[in-house]
């Protein structure tokens, strides 16, 4: 694999910002014109665009598999226009996949191209593929804050005691755009990518996992919900991040 920071200006956020990047590095082209999949891959609120690299064995975990990986970084943004800061929901929809199709070669079919994240990138990648269901063939969600409407302030981290502020200005969440339980009720099930959950038995979150797909299985949406041993820590996420990769379909090289 080709590993690969890249540091790029974004217009809709007004700022300089990073990704990281995992390239196959024998990728075959199909049709002679596709490069690979292309699997977008989003962090945790605690952590940055380096940090799926640093804290798992994902660049092994991927090798072989000719899959692409585009690790951006959002900050503590929910992948949300936030109400007080930037706009990372308009970056992750419009920016930055035009930047990384103007700066690799990768597949622009909707067959080959999957979201994931874990935690709170989790929650942006189930709401990534709610909101754009023409662009993904698959998204999961390891340990996803599902459920920003319910009981999730125990999750707020201490040293962020105005996270809910800049996210949404007092605004309620429930019944808006950042809420997946309203998004799922309200989506056509026959558009939407194939969806996977899972999340550790000992987990804090695992209420709002179970709720969330609660909600999906009232809409008519398969979103199965995977329980295993586990706690929200990196041990589950590594284990688990093969258990997405193994998912994902990738069509036959």
């Amino acid at each position: 694999m080709a590993v690969l920071r890249c540091d790029v200006h974004s217009e809709v956020l007004g700022l300089g910002t990073s990704l990281t990047v995992l390239l196959p590095e024998a990728a075959r082209a199909r049709d002679g014109a596709d490069g690979p999949p292309l699997l977008y891959l989003l962090h945790g609120m605690s952590d940055d665009s380096t940090t799926w690299l640093r804290r798992t064995g994902l660049e092994r975990h991927v090798e072989g598999r000719g899959l692409a990986v585009v690790m951006p970084q959002v900050h503590r943004s929910y992948s949300l226009d936030t109400a007080v800061g930037e706009r990372y929901g308009t970056f992750l929809a419009e920016e930055l996949p035009a930047l990384v199709h103007r700066f690799f070669r990768v597949s622009d079919r909707r067959a080959d191209t999957f979201v994931a994240g874990l935690s709170m990138g989790g929650y942006g990648a189930v709401r990534w593929a709610l909101r754009a269901p023409e662009r993904f063939a698959a998204a999961a969600s390891l340990s996803g804050a599902l459920d920003l409407a319910g009981p999730w302030s125990a999750r707020v981290r201490p040293e962020d005691p105005h996270l809910t502020t800049r996210l949404f200005g007092g605004r309620p969440v429930a019944g808006s755009d950042a809420d997946l339980l309203h998004l799922v009720g309200r989506a056509d099930p026959a558009r939407l990518p194939a969806l996977r959950l899972w999340c550790g038995a000992d987990d804090a979150l695992l209420p709002a996992n179970r709720r969330f797909a609660a909600a999906c299985a009232a809409a008519g949406v398969d979103a199965p919900l995977e329980v295993g041993p586990g706690a929200h820590d990196w041990a589950f996420w590594d284990a688990r991040v093969v258990d997405v990769l193994d998912w994902l379909p990738l069509r036959a090289r």
